[in-house]
């Protein structure tokens, strides 16, 4: 079982930036590869990023391209988002998740979610 905890979101301006976290707990950490997903209201719930287990790998959404970075810290089981160049479509909930695969790059793929973060952009 891996526990997820987002944290880090917020309201911020266009053009601003923000750093979200997931911490997790549980199994070990880097033998999972981490995700973040988003779902906007009224909307479905869509890919952002994802990462291998040793953080070499990395793929990003379009709309994430330039703009959006997504790491980890192995050694202290927690995962991040950097986003920059924040736009008002930005706003969204959130989530990190685990997968047990290599690299996952669909919800249906991931086993382990958080609860989400609330992220606002204002024009």
């Amino acid at each position: 079982q891996v526990q997820l905890v987002e944290s880090g979101g917020g309201l911020v301006r266009a053009g601003g930036s923000l750093r979200l976290s997931c911490a997790a707990s549980g199994h070990t950490f880097s033998r999972y590869a981490m995700g973040w997903f988003r779902q906007a209201p009224g909307k479905e719930r869509e890919f952002v990023a994802a990462t291998t287990g040793s953080g070499g790998s990395t793929y990003y959404a379009d709309s994430a391209k330039g703009r959006f970075t997504i790491s980890r810290d192995n050694a202290n089981n927690t995962l991040y988002l950097q986003m920059n160049s924040l736009k008002p479509e930005d706003t969204a909930v959130y989530c990190c998740a685990a997968s047990r695969m290599v690299l996952a790059l669909w919800g249906y793929e991931y086993e382990y979610w958080g609860q989400g973060t609330q992220v606002t952009v204002s024009s």
